[in-house]
């Protein structure tokens, strides 16, 4: 199969699951109707769910981090810090991600360096 009938069958698989993924919802739920009990539940525990293992991810390296060399695990603690602070406050995710993520960022590359 040439490169180019590749690329293009690839696109077309990737066009056809990103059209089915918006569309699901609406075929598999009546806009009238209350959504599932299952649907629920995974609406409020999931996004806490997906912060916590965001977290552990993100703080995996601090296990190896010595504590004697702070530019290895002082940004990370501090943009931590700084989400907490922000949600909060303002009790926003998306400032919070994007804050801590913008202060992680600047940190890591004017202040750490």
């Amino acid at each position: 199969m040439s490169p180019a009938i590749h690329a293009v069958l690839a696109i077309a698989v990737m066009a056809v699951v990103t059209f089915l993924t918006r569309a699901l919802p609406f075929l598999l739920f009546d806009r009238g109707g209350n959504p599932p009990k299952l649907v629920l539940y995974l609406g409020r525990v999931l996004p806490p769910a997906i912060i916590a293992m965001l977290i552990v991810y993100c703080l995996r390296s601090l296990r190896a981090a010595s504590l004697f060399a702070p530019a290895g695990w002082l940004p990370q603690v501090i943009a931590v810090a700084a989400v907490v602070v922000l949600h909060l406050w303002k009790h926003n995710n998306l400032l919070s991600i994007f804050g801590g993520t913008i202060l992680y960022m600047v940190l890591v590359q004017a202040v750490f360096v």
